[in-house]
């Protein structure tokens, strides 16, 4: 089917046509998602609220042009970044409260969802220390795979800035990425490291290259 023929089909609300979107896109925009917010159970959320608010929103998709996912993508940023702002506010609020009971430990029951989990959070640890435009340029760029144009349409941005805001996402990633490994060294040589704790090298390796946009 022709990219204009599917947004003229969204644009009128062909629910058997954003079906068809929906099961194209769900996955990438929860990948998305994840990369952004770094936990799965938020990404779920995230990518809810962008299909419903996609929905809701269609009439606003333009008559002509390419793919959707672009779009989609654009609107999964804006939501993930109101999660984050939402953390923040919640964890402001808990650091105020009383230190609850601790609570008996299931990892073991979990392991293989706290790896994924791990795994995620040893990328934000590099990730989070960027800004955050630059971090949805470079989750936009290189994992979801949009070209700069694409990722501009997304954001609402010019391509220039997208251009510039990926050269310094990579610069202080290479910076960042040289720390971590510092790190690393340094507590691979410490006695006592405990078991099942991810590295720095977790977080590298997740990290893209420079052959991975276009």
């Amino acid at each position: 089917m022709e990219h204009n023929e599917v947004r003229e089909r969204i644009r009128a609300g062909d629910r058997e046509a954003f079906g068809d979107l929906y099961d194209r896109y769900a996955r990438t925009v929860h990948q998305h998602a994840a990369r952004l917010t770094g936990d799965l159970s938020a990404a779920e959320d995230v990518m809810s609220e962008t299909f419903l608010a996609a929905w809701r929103t269609r009439e606003q998709v333009r008559a002509e042009g390419g793919p959707l996912g672009p779009w989609l993508l654009g609107i999964a940023t804006n939501k993930a970044r109101n999660h984050r702002r939402g953390v923040g506010r919640r964890l402001a609020f808990l650091a105020r409260q009383p230190k609850p009971e601790e609570t008996a430990d299931f990892a073991e029951a979990s392991a293989g969802r706290l790896d994924h989990q791990r795994e995620l959070a040893a990328v934000r640890a590099v990730l989070d220390r960027l800004r955050g435009p630059e971090r949805e340029v470079l989750a936009l760029c290189v994992w979801a795979g949009l070209d700069y144009e694409q990722t501009a349409d997304a954001l609402g941005v010019p391509v220039g800035t997208v251009r510039s805001r990926l050269s310094r996402a990579r610069k202080r990633l290479r910076a960042l990425t040289g720390e971590r490994l510092a790190q690393e060294a340094r507590e691979a040589r410490e006695p006592g490291r405990g078991r099942g704790e991810v590295g720095g090298r977790a977080a590298i390796v997740a990290l893209p290259s420079e052959r991975g946009s276009r």
